[in-house]
């Protein structure tokens, strides 16, 4: 589609499948190279072959919140094709779905681990191995369940809304080499958000301006737009993608 990332390398988490497999090939589409990781080997191997094979895509398998797993993609990255200018932080969980009141406090500590820790880890990281001798840009995806109450799944919004700080904080310490940015989707057709619409979709959809769910290219296309130099100076936003739907009061 375009060269705009020729001799750049992204690193995408959670990117086997769904919205992280749709930002690498908008990415990789655009000439970045691209890491992408995911819990199974398997789903993986299958991603990195839809994203072009090994010269364009490698996948390491491991969970998000490992320390170990962290240090083995980016050193990775910058081993086999000589750089990591671009994160994603995408892995995010929700293993509970129900009123605070009832949510088991083991579970919400693991979704502030993956979906806020783990994220600010990747940061810190990266930053100490190249970012910060070499400029580059970071997007985090959070939602917009961050932006206002979600029923039923409020921790897990809550956890988005951290993340949407972190966001603001890292893009004023970072300045001005790295950008870090935010998009915030509402419900997108994936795997990971089929409770919210799945037998309903045409009920869900009717609340969006735009009369339909959000679909997995529609959130690469931004993201791909956020760490480009089309968005040179933006720094510290969250995008919202949500076909309007917080427009007219939901989420």
């Amino acid at each position: 589609m375009s060269e705009r990332f020729a001799g750049s390398t992204a690193i995408v988490t959670g990117a086997s499948r769904g919205i992280g497999l749709a930002i690498a090939q908008r990415l990789v589409d655009d000439g970045a190279r691209v890491v992408i990781t995911g819990r199974k080997p398997d789903a993986l191997a299958e991603a990195v072959a839809e994203l072009g094979g090994e010269e364009r895509a490698l996948g390491i398998a491991g969970h998000a919140d490992d320390p170990a797993h962290q240090d083995e993609v980016i050193a990775t990255a910058i081993e086999t094709f000589g750089s990591a200018d671009l994160l994603v932080n995408n892995t995010g969980i929700n293993p509970a779905y129900g009123p605070l009141t009832e949510l088991d406090l083991d579970a919400a500590r693991k979704i502030v681990d993956v979906n806020c820790i783990a994220a600010l880890s990747w940061v810190q990281k990266l930053h100490r191995a190249w970012l910060a001798d070499h400029g580059g840009s970071i997007v985090n995806v959070a939602s917009v369940g961050g932006l206002k109450p979600a029923p039923n799944i409020g921790f897990y919004g809550a956890s988005k809304a951290m993340l949407i700080h972190l966001t603001e904080e890292l893009a004023v310490e970072l300045g001005p080499d790295v950008r870090v940015n935010a998009v915030a989707p509402a419900v997108v057709k994936t795997k990971f958000a089929t409770a919210l619409y799945e037998g309903r979709e045409d009920q869900v959809s009717a609340a969006y301006p735009l009369k339909r769910l959000g679909v997995p290219d529609d959130i690469g296309s931004v993201v791909a737009f956020l760490l480009s130099g089309d968005a040179a100076w933006l720094t510290g936003q969250t995008l919202v993608i949500d076909g309007g739907l917080t427009l007219t009061g939901g989420v």
